[in-house]
């Protein structure tokens, strides 16, 4: 017999997952932030987190629960919008699960089941990039998380994780990325088209778990066989820059769109605070022949933590590792905010690439920045002058 709680419960999730979704007053002319998360740790399905029975769980306690759902990949597929989420649990193991939308903005609703994939052997799983790639197959790349073996309890080794699928259902695990010259790697994308020939992945040399070390920024590199990917030499892209957002680390977020100008990049930066380190989401374009060269790069962020975004089990952090390209133009970015919970700002790619070429470069000095904006507002006052 099921319990009366569940019952109640179903229906204020109903009402959750039922929500029309609405556009903020927020506006910068490049994108639209919407009122509401689209996935939180409350849209997940009763049965995963209590055990309904009533004589077994006479109290109707959680059993297993659900701390967030935060950093997902996103693709579309079947009509839909599916968002690879990931969900973390009270025991802060993470897993993927795949909610699915008609709108992309609202009524995400997770399937029964979490994914399956294939055992690695890894202690933790999370982030995956969702890419739909020219050989016919989507790949997600995620972070397959290890124990370093050592007596130190902290210390872990960060891999990138390969897995394949056709229908979104069954996934093949392939093994992971080698690079010869980084120990570790976290934030790796796939690239959706073949580069001469070859496998490409945008990735993100670390000499630790946690510091880039001598990591320069966003790296890229080709192998032959994505069955056994190795790769052997990285090309740096888009670089980390000293007292920038992405001073301390960057890394890929969502899979390059192509576009008319270039492949347009959706990524992330880091810098340090006295509060601990700060995420937040920037763009840049590399050329559509050589995806490794960065051909527009505007100065500073695209998104930031506004807000209640701000406070969460890791404050002060907004982070992507999905985005959808429509054939219409439109462009959903899905991105987590402070570890905790999923939001999805809308803009269409003429808008991003209006950004990302028409917006200035960093001079990366104050006496310079301040020579820009000065510049900036003499045109403006003589426009005003003229009215």
């Amino acid at each position: 017999m099921i319990h009366e709680k569940y019952y109640e419960l179903l229906e204020k999730q109903e009402k959750l997952l039922n929500r029309k979704n609405e556009k903020t007053d927020f506006y910068n002319g490049i994108y639209s932030r919407y009122k509401y998360p689209v996935l939180t740790r409350e849209h997940i399905p009763l049965f995963w987190r209590y055990d309904l029975d009533c004589t077994s769980n006479p109290n109707f306690q959680e059993r297993l629960g659900i701390n967030a759902v935060f950093n997902s990949g996103a693709i579309e597929f079947g009509g839909k919008i599916l968002l690879m989420a990931r969900v973390e649990g009270n025991d802060r193991k993470s897993f993927f699960a795949i909610a699915e939308s008609e709108s992309g903005t609202e009524g995400f609703r997770f399937r029964k089941r979490p994914v399956i994939i294939p055992d690695g052997g890894e202690t933790n799983v999370y982030d995956m990039r969702l890419t739909k790639h020219e050989d016919g197959y989507i790949y997600g790349v995620f972070c397959s998380e290890r124990s370093a073996g050592s007596s130190d309890i902290s210390e872990a080794v960060a891999a990138a994780g390969i897995v394949r699928t056709k229908d979104m259902e069954n996934w093949e695990r392939l093994p992971d990325l080698v690079t010869l010259n980084s120990p570790q790697q976290r934030n790796v994308c796939l690239h959706p088209e073949f580069v001469d020939g070859k496998y490409a992945f945008y990735t993100r040399p670390m000499d630790g778990f946690i510091e880039t070390g001598s990591g320069g920024g966003i790296g890229f590199g080709l192998c032959q066989d994505i069955t056994h990917a190795v790769i052997d030499e990285e090309i740096m892209t888009s670089m980390r820059k000293y007292h920038t957002i992405t001073e301390s680390k960057n890394g890929a977020g969502a899979t390059p769109i192509k576009t008319e100008k270039g492949w347009l990049h959706i990524a992330h930066g880091v810098r340090n605070t006295a509060a601990g380190l700060r995420y937040v989401i920037y763009v840049f374009v590399t050329d559509l022949e050589k995806p490794w060269q960065v051909i527009a790069e505007p100065s500073g962020y695209l998104i930031a933590p506004l807000g209640e975004e701000r406070t969460g089990d890791v404050s002060n952090v907004v982070f992507t590792n999905g985005a959808v390209a429509r054939e219409n133009g439109e462009v959903f970015i899905y991105y987590a905010s402070s570890d905790t919970r999923l939001h999805t700002a809308s803009t269409t790619v003429d808008l991003l690439l209006d950004y990302a070429f028409n917006t200035p470069a960093d001079p990366l000095r104050s006496a310079l920045c301040v020579q820009q904006r000065n510049e900036l507002i003499s045109r403006n006052l003589r426009l005003l002058e003229q009215e």
